[in-house]
């Protein structure tokens, strides 16, 4: 597969991802129902890129909530919703 770059903007900060099957499969395994908010902050940092690592810190720093939306956005792109139909 491809490398794919996922280039987004939060607020002021410009961050670009490099996710790859190992750390999708990783982030998947490890959400639980009372727990979301450690992968997804390990999924960003074990992706993000060298240059945007310190922005990621910074944005994620500030808002509790970030990690969570940011891998929103990301998986959205890596891993886009398929449109399925159950045939009778």
């Amino acid at each position: 597969m491809k490398e794919q770059v996922i280039a987004l903007t939060v607020g002021r900060a410009d961050l670009a991802f490099k996710p790859t099957e190992v750390e999708y499969n990783d982030y998947m395994n490890e959400l639980m129902p009372d727990n979301k908010v450690a992968p997804a902050h390990n999924f960003l940092f074990n992706c993000v890129t060298d240059e945007t690592k310190d922005e990621l810190r910074k944005v994620t720093g500030s808002n509790p909530g970030a990690a969570v939306q940011i891998t929103a956005a990301v998986m959205a792109e890596y891993a886009p919703q398929l449109e399925i139909k159950v045939k009778k």
